[in-house]
């Protein structure tokens, strides 16, 4: 595989994160749970939400539109192992805030480190 597919590849891997995050309304039925918080955390969180949906918007943009230049120029080498180190510190966030306990857990934390992977590869 090349390096120019993988990052590809992580274009729509970043992409379809995004998709999951607008989705977190619906699959942790936000609009009940959200309404027991007090109105900052409730409004913090889904900021929050939105703006890392906004973070995967912009790293699949780079991926998809700007492959050679992340492949060929120091800076995109730099946007490439930022990236790597947000999905690795991913990875060790899911473990510390929810342990591998379960299965889900422990896919989570393998497609984070996956993520990690696909940025990580083409700068070493």
């Amino acid at each position: 595989m090349t390096n120019e597919t993988l990052i590809l590849i992580g274009g729509f891997y970043n992409f379809a994160f995004a998709i999951f995050h607008l989705l977190f309304w619906r699959i942790f039925n936000w609009d009940k749970d959200l309404k027991r918080m007090n109105f900052t955390n409730a409004n913090i969180l889904q900021i929050l939400n939105l703006s890392l949906t906004f973070v995967f918007i912009i790293f699949a943009f780079l991926s998809i539109l700007y492959t050679q230049e992340l492949i060929s120029t120091q800076l995109g080498n730099s946007i490439l192992r930022l990236i790597s180190f947000f999905w690795f510190f991913r990875a060790l966030q899911q473990i510390y805030f929810f342990g591998l306990k379960n299965k889900i857990s422990v896919l989570f934390f393998m497609l984070f480190l996956i993520g990690s992977g696909i940025y990580i590869y083409p700068v070493l």
